[in-house]
Protein backbone atom coordinates (compact mmCIF):
# COMPACT_ATOMS: atom_id res chain seq x y z
CA UNK A 1 0.00 0.00 0.00
CA UNK A 2 1.15 3.40 -0.56
CA UNK A 3 2.75 5.52 1.57
CA UNK A 4 2.24 9.38 0.82
CA UNK A 5 -0.94 11.05 2.58
CA UNK A 6 -4.85 10.57 0.36
CA UNK A 7 -4.38 13.89 -1.31
CA UNK A 8 -1.36 13.18 -3.04
CA UNK A 9 -2.92 10.19 -4.49
CA UNK A 10 -6.36 11.89 -5.56
CA UNK A 11 -3.89 14.41 -6.93
CA UNK A 12 -2.11 12.19 -9.03
CA UNK A 13 -5.33 10.37 -10.07
CA UNK A 14 -6.57 14.12 -11.54
CA UNK A 15 -3.53 14.54 -13.32
CA UNK A 16 -4.33 11.31 -15.41
CA UNK A 17 -1.91 8.79 -13.28
CA UNK A 18 -5.14 6.12 -13.10
CA UNK A 19 -3.81 3.30 -11.59
CA UNK A 20 -3.10 5.28 -8.15
CA UNK A 21 -6.80 4.75 -7.39
CA UNK A 22 -6.12 1.03 -6.52
CA UNK A 23 -3.84 2.31 -3.62
CA UNK A 24 -6.99 4.26 -2.10
CA UNK A 25 -8.91 0.80 -2.92
CA UNK A 26 -7.15 -1.07 -0.88
CA UNK A 27 -6.55 1.65 1.62
CA UNK A 28 -10.27 2.01 2.52
CA UNK A 29 -11.68 -1.21 0.81
CA UNK A 30 -12.50 -3.03 4.68
CA UNK A 31 -14.17 0.67 5.99
CA UNK A 32 -16.16 1.08 3.14
CA UNK A 33 -17.18 -2.37 3.17
CA UNK A 34 -17.79 -2.48 6.68
CA UNK A 35 -19.75 0.43 6.92
CA UNK A 36 -22.36 -1.24 3.92
CA UNK A 37 -22.37 -4.44 5.95
CA UNK A 38 -23.77 -2.92 9.19
CA UNK A 39 -26.24 -0.72 7.47
CA UNK A 40 -27.01 -3.87 4.34
CA UNK A 41 -26.78 -6.61 6.79
CA UNK A 42 -26.07 -8.91 4.34
CA UNK A 43 -22.38 -9.24 2.82
CA UNK A 44 -23.36 -9.96 -1.18
CA UNK A 45 -25.69 -6.53 -1.26
CA UNK A 46 -22.58 -5.16 1.01
CA UNK A 47 -19.66 -6.14 -1.64
CA UNK A 48 -22.35 -4.72 -4.27
CA UNK A 49 -22.36 -1.33 -2.66
CA UNK A 50 -19.11 -1.25 -2.32
CA UNK A 51 -18.02 -1.44 -5.34
CA UNK A 52 -20.24 1.07 -6.14
CA UNK A 53 -19.18 3.31 -4.01
CA UNK A 54 -15.36 3.03 -5.40
CA UNK A 55 -17.00 3.86 -8.78
CA UNK A 56 -19.01 6.90 -7.87
CA UNK A 57 -16.32 7.92 -6.01
CA UNK A 58 -13.92 7.29 -8.97
CA UNK A 59 -15.88 9.13 -11.00
CA UNK A 60 -16.84 12.14 -9.27
CA UNK A 61 -12.98 12.82 -8.09
CA UNK A 62 -12.62 15.55 -9.47
CA UNK A 63 -15.68 17.37 -7.19
CA UNK A 64 -13.57 16.23 -4.18
CA UNK A 65 -12.93 19.83 -2.57
CA UNK A 66 -10.38 18.17 -0.21
CA UNK A 67 -12.84 20.28 2.47
CA UNK A 68 -13.31 16.89 4.40
CA UNK A 69 -10.65 13.83 4.80
CA UNK A 70 -11.03 11.85 1.48
CA UNK A 71 -11.97 8.64 4.24
CA UNK A 72 -14.87 10.98 4.93
CA UNK A 73 -16.13 12.02 1.54
CA UNK A 74 -15.93 8.30 0.48
CA UNK A 75 -17.57 7.46 4.01
CA UNK A 76 -20.49 9.75 2.62
CA UNK A 77 -20.73 8.29 -0.82
CA UNK A 78 -20.87 4.69 0.71
CA UNK A 79 -23.65 5.61 3.52
CA UNK A 80 -26.03 7.53 0.65
CA UNK A 81 -25.07 4.52 -2.08
CA UNK A 82 -26.81 2.01 0.81
CA UNK A 83 -29.66 4.31 1.77
CA UNK A 84 -30.09 4.04 -2.29
CA UNK A 85 -29.76 0.17 -2.60
CA UNK A 86 -31.95 0.16 0.86
CA UNK A 87 -34.57 2.02 -1.07
CA UNK A 88 -34.23 0.76 -3.99
CA UNK A 89 -34.73 -2.66 -3.20
CA UNK A 90 -38.19 -1.32 -0.81
CA UNK A 91 -36.01 -3.03 2.06
CA UNK A 92 -36.09 -1.36 5.29
CA UNK A 93 -33.15 -1.34 7.81
CA UNK A 94 -33.91 -3.88 11.01
CA UNK A 95 -34.57 -2.63 14.12
CA UNK A 96 -35.27 -4.54 17.24
CA UNK A 97 -36.90 -2.27 19.86
CA UNK A 98 -34.80 -2.02 22.64
CA UNK A 99 -36.35 -0.34 25.37
CA UNK A 100 -33.76 2.48 27.02
CA UNK A 101 -35.21 3.62 29.72
CA UNK A 102 -34.36 0.57 32.48
CA UNK A 103 -30.73 0.45 30.88
CA UNK A 104 -28.17 -0.14 33.73
CA UNK A 105 -24.81 2.14 33.70
CA UNK A 106 -22.24 1.23 31.02
CA UNK A 107 -19.92 0.63 34.85
CA UNK A 108 -22.12 -2.15 35.12
CA UNK A 109 -21.87 -3.96 31.93
CA UNK A 110 -18.06 -3.50 31.44
CA UNK A 111 -17.70 -5.03 35.17
CA UNK A 112 -19.62 -8.36 33.49
CA UNK A 113 -17.23 -7.68 30.53
CA UNK A 114 -14.03 -8.07 32.54
CA UNK A 115 -15.01 -11.79 33.37
CA UNK A 116 -14.62 -12.54 29.78
CA UNK A 117 -11.60 -13.32 27.69
CA UNK A 118 -10.17 -10.30 25.80
CA UNK A 119 -10.41 -11.75 22.32
CA UNK A 120 -14.05 -13.16 23.50
CA UNK A 121 -14.76 -9.87 24.48
CA UNK A 122 -14.59 -8.46 21.24
CA UNK A 123 -16.27 -10.80 19.08
CA UNK A 124 -19.62 -10.32 22.17
CA UNK A 125 -19.02 -7.01 21.19
CA UNK A 126 -19.08 -7.13 17.24
CA UNK A 127 -22.31 -9.46 18.01
CA UNK A 128 -24.02 -7.12 20.43
CA UNK A 129 -23.35 -4.26 17.78
CA UNK A 130 -24.88 -6.60 14.55
CA UNK A 131 -27.83 -7.00 16.80
CA UNK A 132 -28.78 -3.22 16.62
CA UNK A 133 -30.85 -1.08 14.03
CA UNK A 134 -28.59 0.06 11.07
CA UNK A 135 -27.90 3.43 12.35
CA UNK A 136 -26.87 2.64 15.81
CA UNK A 137 -24.50 0.18 14.52
CA UNK A 138 -22.92 2.51 12.23
CA UNK A 139 -22.44 4.99 14.50
CA UNK A 140 -20.58 2.66 16.96
CA UNK A 141 -18.43 1.31 13.90
CA UNK A 142 -17.47 4.45 12.74
CA UNK A 143 -16.81 5.96 15.96
CA UNK A 144 -15.02 3.15 17.58
CA UNK A 145 -13.77 1.38 15.21
CA UNK A 146 -12.97 3.47 12.65
CA UNK A 147 -12.07 6.35 15.28
CA UNK A 148 -14.10 8.91 12.74
CA UNK A 149 -14.47 11.94 15.25
CA UNK A 150 -17.86 13.69 15.83
CA UNK A 151 -17.56 16.22 13.26
CA UNK A 152 -16.34 13.79 10.60
CA UNK A 153 -19.06 11.22 11.06
CA UNK A 154 -22.15 14.10 10.67
CA UNK A 155 -20.00 15.18 6.99
CA UNK A 156 -20.79 11.61 6.50
CA UNK A 157 -24.45 11.54 7.83
CA UNK A 158 -25.65 15.01 6.86
CA UNK A 159 -26.44 15.68 10.30
CA UNK A 160 -25.14 17.81 12.95
CA UNK A 161 -22.74 17.44 15.55
CA UNK A 162 -25.57 17.53 18.48
CA UNK A 163 -27.38 14.99 16.39
CA UNK A 164 -25.20 12.66 15.79
CA UNK A 165 -23.71 13.18 20.06
CA UNK A 166 -27.44 12.57 21.24
CA UNK A 167 -27.57 9.23 18.07
CA UNK A 168 -24.19 8.05 19.55
CA UNK A 169 -25.36 8.58 23.26
CA UNK A 170 -28.58 6.57 22.46
CA UNK A 171 -26.67 4.03 20.62
CA UNK A 172 -24.44 3.69 23.66
CA UNK A 173 -27.36 2.89 25.57
CA UNK A 174 -29.21 0.36 23.56
CA UNK A 175 -25.78 -1.47 23.08
CA UNK A 176 -25.19 -1.40 26.69
CA UNK A 177 -28.70 -3.09 26.99
CA UNK A 178 -27.63 -5.50 24.56
CA UNK A 179 -24.15 -6.46 26.43
CA UNK A 180 -26.25 -6.66 29.58
CA UNK A 181 -28.34 -9.33 28.17
CA UNK A 182 -25.58 -11.22 26.64
CA UNK A 183 -23.91 -11.34 29.88
CA UNK A 184 -26.70 -12.75 31.61
CA UNK A 185 -27.38 -15.12 29.01
CA UNK A 186 -23.52 -16.15 29.68
CA UNK A 187 -23.47 -16.23 33.01
CA UNK A 188 -26.90 -18.57 33.17
CA UNK A 189 -24.84 -21.01 31.01
CA UNK A 190 -21.58 -20.75 32.58
CA UNK A 191 -23.28 -21.21 36.46
CA UNK A 192 -25.55 -24.25 34.90
CA UNK A 193 -22.36 -26.22 34.19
Amino acid sequence: MGTFPDEYYVQQILEGNLQDYTVLIDRYKHMVFTLAKKMLKNKEDAEEVAQDAFLKAYKGLSNFKGESKFSTWLYRITYHRSLDYIKKNQRRLPTNDIPIEDVRSLALVEEGLDELEQKERRQQIKEAIEMLPGDDSVLLTLHYFQELSIKEIAQILDKTEGAIKVSLHRSRKRLAKVLEQKLNLFKTVRYAK
